[in-house]
């Protein structure tokens, strides 16, 4: 089974969360980063390119056998769908065409959840505004594992497959931890996901929507792409609860791995985190930082100081202590 993990608990701290009050600062340095808020206008025509890639991919898979629909899933089409992923993390923040046209960004975000093969865009939306705001907090930060998790998977093996089912305990841990009541939108994105993926099957078969949510699955899972999962806020290294990744996977990710710019400055895109970067470059270069996701998942199960447990955590606000 491997290594124990030495942690027995999570990391509780009683600070705020560090983003908000560095934000502060930042802006009264250089104000000129307020410049760089609002919704990059070639996002859009990104995004669509990506989806009518999957379309095509179609075509190209319709026939083909399991291995070959799994292997192509893998390796390209759970990377396009990862990235359309982080297209609708992005229009979560409403960065799609901007926070006075809400509507739009939220039927982007359909059309843009079609090739994923799961309804998510509503749902992820739903949470992960307050991921930002509650960063930390025992109930609201969906994203921290249950212990129920952290107890289980507690060896070097146990990391190994917890990081296989990583996509099923990211889709299902808010609904036991965290659930709320479904929405109207979240009901006509599960009605249009599935009349788009029984489309497919009429059209094309079976194992092409497998292609679709089999590639989005296992890009979440043991995937280089999904190291942004771990490298984000897990403790790394002790007091600091969020680490950005500068490696070229951003190219094809939207610039998520710049998290702790993200969470500054949520309102700024993907493409100009790096621009935050560059003006502010002190804030940022002394952080404990990622050059690599695949090191980052290799680090995670095998060294026996990180694992689920490795998560500062706060307690709910209006909580006893």
């Amino acid at each position: 089974m491997g290594q124990h993990v030495s942690r027995t608990d999570f990391e509780w701290v009683y600070t705020e969360e560090p983003h908000a009050s560095r934000r502060k600062i930042i802006l009264e340095k250089y104000p000129q980063i307020k410049k760089l808020f609002g919704y990059d206008p070639n996002f859009k025509w990104v995004v669509t390119l990506m989806v009518l890639i999957q379309f095509g991919m179609l075509f190209v898979m319709k026939d083909r056998s399991w291995p070959v629909i799994l292997l192509v899933g893998y390796c390209f089409g759970g990377v396009i769908n990862h990235s359309l992923m982080l297209a609708v993390h992005e229009i979560s923040h409403n960065l799609a065409f901007g926070h006075g046209r809400p509507m739009a960004n939220r039927l982007f975000g359909f059309f843009a959840n079609l090739p994923i093969g799961i309804p998510i865009s509503i749902s992820f939306k739903k949470y992960h505004l307050e991921h930002h705001k509650y960063q930390g907090d025992e109930i609201k930060d969906t994203d921290i594992p249950t212990y129920i998790e952290a107890k289980l998977f507690c060896t070097t093996f146990g990391k190994f497959i917890w990081v296989l089912l990583q996509p099923f305990f990211y889709a299902f841990r808010p609904l036991v931890t965290y659930p709320k009541k479904p929405t109207k939108l979240e009901f006509i994105n599960t009605v249009i996901q599935l009349i788009f993926d029984a489309l497919v099957v009429y059209f094309f078969g079976g194992r092409v929507v497998g292609y679709l949510i089999f590639g989005s699955v296992m890009a979440m899972g043991l995937h280089p792409v999904a190291g942004h999962f771990i490298s984000e806020h897990y403790m790394f290294k002790k007091g600091y609860e969020t680490y950005s990744y500068y490696g070229p996977l951003n190219w094809i990710t939207f610039n998520v791995g710049y998290h702790n710019e993200h969470h500054d400055f949520p309102y700024v895109p993907g493409s100009r985190l790096p621009e935050v970067k560059r003006i502010a470059p002190e804030f940022y270069d002394t952080l404990p930082q990622h050059n690599s996701w695949t090191s980052v998942l290799y680090d995670f199960i095998m060294d026996p100081d990180v694992g689920p447990y490795a998560r500062m955590k706060r307690k709910a606000k209006g909580l006893d202590s």
